[in-house]
């Protein structure tokens, strides 16, 4: 079910982006667009109208999916994921620094002469 809220989550999103970019904000857009028989049938302030309302409709659409979806999530331990416990099971303290045992230098490596003045 939750898969399913986000496929619609995302289609509506989609068409909402659409309507947006299909309008201008100086009242060209769509309605700048239509010419002749376009503008006859629907009129040009009808076709903003359209593009708002529909602006609106689609954001509302969003907006409640993304509120209800949370309820979806299954609350049952058997469902928790990996991730999950590795965070609970994570140890809290780091582990201490331990030095090497062999610290004798690399064969064939020239050792390191501090500089004088």
């Amino acid at each position: 079910m939750l898969a399913l809220f986000g496929v619609l989550i995302i289609i509506f999103s989609i068409v909402l982006g659409l309507i947006v970019l299909i309008q201008n904000p100086k009242g060209g857009g769509l309605s700048g667009s239509l010419s002749g028989l376009g503008n006859q049938l629907m009129g040009v302030k009808q076709s903003t109208d359209i593009l708002e309302k529909g602006t609106w409709f689609f954001a509302a659409i969003v907006g409640l999916l993304c509120l209800a979806s949370p309820a979806f999530i299954p609350k049952d331990a058997s469902s928790s994921s990996e991730n999950d416990d590795l965070l609970n099971n994570a140890p809290t303290a780091a582990p201490k620094a331990t030095t090497p045992a062999n610290t004798a230098p690399m064969p064939g490596a020239q050792p390191v002469v501090p500089a004088t003045k």
